[in-house]
């Protein structure tokens, strides 16, 4: 049986992530509080971003800009969508 956490997100009951995302107190507070369906979204997203505005991420500029993005997208603010990005009909 999975872990569940309240996502800040989705502001629902969800599966949790099996482990933080990456090491320090900020994985651990998306370990603890961000839903493995919210952080696969965030993923895909920040793809994206990554792809559409062609960051180079050994660009410590293009690194902060995506972690500021993280943020506002987890934390349910307005956040940057990729320019020409068209989702797949379903």
């Amino acid at each position: 049986m999975s872990r569940t956490v309240f996502c800040s997100k989705y502001q629902e009951e969800l599966d949790g992530l099996d482990a933080p995302p990456f090491p320090g107190p900020k994985g651990e507070e998306i370990f603890n509080n961000i839903s493995a369906k919210a952080w696969q979204a965030w993923m895909d997203h920040q793809t994206r971003l990554i792809n559409e505005k062609q960051l180079n991420m050994m660009d410590m500029t293009a690194r902060t800009y995506l972690a500021e993005q993280r943020s506002k997208f987890l934390s349910g603010e307005e956040y940057d969508e990729a320019e020409g990005y068209i989702p797949e009909a379903e």
